[in-house]
C-alpha cells in the first residue's frame, strides 16, 4: 500500500489496513479525548528474554499523564475478548508499575480494562478516559508493581500470544520515536 506518516511521531511508516486503524485511534485520542501528541507514545517496544531467546512485542499507543504511563492501547482486528489477556500482560510488565488502564480495540469498538483486576470497566471508544478525567482518576490510582514470579508469568503469556522475534535493528514498524 505504500507509506504514510505516523500522526504522533511524524515518521514515515508502512501503510496497511491495520496501520490506518492505529492512526485513526491516535487521532481520536488527540482530537476527541484531549491528549496532546506529546502525551502519546506510538509503537512502544517491550523486550523480554524467554528461555534464553529475545522476544519483542509492541504496544500500539501508550498515553502518559503526569509523567506516568496511564493507558496502554493494543489494537488487533477481530474479537476483543481474545485480545484482553496479552494486552493486560503488556500493561503489567511494560513499566516498573502496572499501567492502570488497558484498552483493547479493533479500531471500531473497544474495551477498557482495569489492569490490576482485569475487569472490563467500559465499552466503546468513547469510554476511554480523556485528559480532563485523568487527574481525578490518577488521584485514586495506586501505582503498584507485580512480584517477580508474576512478572515472569505475564512475560510468558505475552510471548505465547506475540512471539515476534525481530532483529535488534529498528525498522519503521517496530520502533518508537526516539
Amino acid at each position: 500500500m505504500g507509506k504514510t506518516i505516523d500522526f504522533i511521531t511524524g515518521r514515515e511508516i508502512t501503510d496497511t489496513d491495520d496501520e490506518r486503524y492505529r492512526q485513526k485511534l491516535a487521532r481520536f485520542l488527540v482530537e476527541e479525548k484531549g491528549y496532546a501528541k506529546g502525551d502519546i507514545a506510538s509503537k512502544r517496544i517491550i523486550e523480554m528474554a524467554i528461555e534464553g531467546r529475545k522476544v519483542r512485542s509492541m504496544v500500539d499507543l501508550v498515553v502518559t499523564v503526569s509523567g506516568r504511563s496511564f493507558i496502554a492501547v493494543r489494537y488487533g482486528p477481530g474479537s476483543l475478548v481474545t485480545r484482553e489477556r496479552p494486552a493486560l500482560a503488556v500493561s503489567r510488565i511494560m513499566e516498573d508499575y502496572q499501567i492502570p488502564y488497558t484498552v483493547v480495540t479493533n479500531g471500531e469498538d473497544a474495551e477498557i480494562l482495569d489492569t490490576i483486576s482485569g475487569q472490563v470497566t467500559g465499552a466503546g471508544l468513547d469510554s476511554i478516559p480523556g485528559k480532563e478525567e485523568a487527574p481525578a482518576l490518577l488521584q485514586k490510582t495506586e501505582f503498584t508493581s507485580i512480584p517477580p514470579k508474576q512478572r515472569e508469568a505475564e512475560e510468558r503469556i505475552l510471548a505465547a500470544y506475540d512471539w515476534l522475534e525481530h532483529s535488534l535493528e529498528c525498522d519503521d514498524d517496530w520502533c518508537a520515536a526516539e
